[in-house]
């Protein structure tokens, strides 16, 4: 998952090109640099309780969400430079583009949690299965990488720059690559499937909205995608090759996502199945039936370094791109502003991890860590969506407002495809608060406390103080 625009709300003095010389790239490979940027194997748990209904569950949200962010971000990033705060500052105001990017912000918030809990549950494969479903051994490996992770980063580190897409082969290609394959020789063998495979279970089992709530996991699978619309004007035919590229991006996204879903879908019951560590028990299931047990702490590991390559590699990320904006801006109090001796946001990064290490201690004290870890994970989703409701109806009103704006790419029928996109994020937004079929236990004033409450504070209450606090002497000197 891309979480933010390099970096997000960035001012930027150039145009969509950057004022220099165009260098081209085929669509093909903007497709790959899509892919690469989107595709994960981490939500495949998630989605492999479904069994062969999974198709239909990534399929659905790929064509009313995945496509129209695609190709609304190519939009308005050829339009216009800057990143999300400028398209829905230039649409809707400067308020509601910080809003915009503060939301790019703190869904990292609760994402760090929810991605180190799959890491911890991942590494306690390496070390000690038992641990994976452990509070207390997933709140300290949280803690600890998290915070590691920010020393790091504030130190200007540059060397971890090239893991992003060392991590796409090592942890997404070839334990992706090998899960299928030992999937397809276990049901060569005549070995039955553990969820059904037939004609009749294309579609989830209707059981009301609970049945299909896992869905709202994907739309963070593909969140992101619009980010690479940046690259548009480095098409020769925009109009003509960037859909072409969208398209491949999608089949290759659904490819990656849907072929391992299905490979623990064969091997694990649903009802064994945990949503963080789900990856790594099938792994286990299928070495252990091939006799080669000591696979799993290989797999294990490439797995771990993957992952928290791909953190490194965007932790200060969002972090920085507010910073600038809140410099500029005076929306940040000058404390949050300050950068240390190697450009890196330290304070606000601090103040993000002391949030970051309550939420963490919350695993401590949870019986069930795969709940943890869905909850954490729908409040990450809640908050996003809120930054792509306002994409939406940016782009509709900046095609009304300025049209004329030389655009490298125009999504046709953009009312129809930007209202589908904005549908479609409401939709889940709401679904979310729903608890899964699979957490029936759980009281529901719990649920809706956690979810509801990360929502409306991280997302909304903290950002609408800023505003509404925000003092003129926050405007950083050199932009006064």
């Amino acid at each position: 998952m891309t979480t933010t625009d390099e970096p997000a709300g960035a001012p930027r003095g150039q145009g969509a090109d950057g004022g220099t010389k165009r260098q081209f790239i085929s669509w093909v490979t903007l497709a790959l640099m899509t892919t690469a940027s989107v595709a994960s194997l981490r939500p495949s748990p998630t989605m492999a309780i479904y069994g062969l209904a999974a198709v239909f569950l990534y399929l659905l949200p790929a064509v009313v969400f995945l496509l129209p962010t695609a190709l609304v971000g190519a939009e308005l990033a050829s339009g216009w430079s800057g990143g999300i705060y400028r398209w829905v500052s230039e649409a809707l105001g400067k308020p509601l583009g910080f809003l915009a990017v503060w939301c790019q912000f703190a869904m990292t918030i609760a994402y760090y949690p929810s991605l180190l809990a799959y890491v911890a549950s991942t590494f306690a494969y390496v070390i000690n299965p038992r641990l994976a479903e452990s509070g207390p051994y997933v709140a300290i490996v949280i803690v600890v990488i998290y915070w590691t992770g920010v020393w790091i980063s504030s130190r200007g580190t540059r060397t971890v720059a090239g893991l992003s897409s060392l991590g796409l082969v090592i942890g997404t290609l070839v334990p992706g690559v090998l899960l299928v394959v030992l999937g397809l020789v276990f049901l060569g063998e005549g070995n039955p499937s553990a969820a059904p495979m037939g004609a009749g279970h294309w579609l989830p089992p209707w059981t009301g909205l609970a049945s299909l709530v896992l869905i709202v996991n994907n739309f963070l699978s593909y969140a992101g995608m619009e980010m690479n619309g940046v690259h548009v004007s480095s098409l020769r035919d925009p109009r003509g090759e960037y859909p072409r590229s969208v398209f491949l991006a999608t089949g290759l996204v659904l490819l990656i996502f849907v072929l391992p879903a299905l490979a623990i879908s064969w091997v694990m019951p649903s009802s064994e199945l945990s949503l963080t560590a789900g990856l790594m028990q099938a792994f286990q299931a299928f070495f252990d039936h091939f006799h080669i047990g000591w696979m799993t702490k290989v797999v294990g590991i490439m797995l771990v370094m993957a992952a928290l390559g791909g953190m490194l590699t965007w932790l200060a990320g969002p972090a920085k791109g507010l910073v600038l904006l809140a410099r500029q801006e005076g929306y940040l109090p000058p404390f949050l502003q300050r950068f240390n001796k190697h450009g890196v946001p330290q304070n606000i990064m601090v103040v993000q991890g002391v949030l970051t290490t309550l939420i963490g201690v919350l695993y401590a004290f949870s019986s069930d860590v795969s709940s943890s870890y869905w909850m954490f994970s729908v409040i990450t989703i809640q908050i996003y969506l809120i930054a792509y409701l306002l994409m939406f109806v940016a782009v509709v009103r900046l095609r009304k407002s300025q049209p004329h704006v030389e655009r490298g790419f125009t999504v046709p029928a953009v009312t129809l495809v930007a209202g589908v996109g904005f549908v479609a994020s409401v939709l889940a937004l709401f679904i979310g608060f729903v608890p899964p079929d699979q957490f029936d236990g759980q009281p529901l004033w719990r649920y809706l406390l956690v979810v509801g409450g990360g929502l409306l504070v991280l997302g909304v209450a903290i950002p609408v103080a800023f505003l509404r606090f925000r003092k003129p002497g926050w405007v950083h000197p050199d932009h006064q």
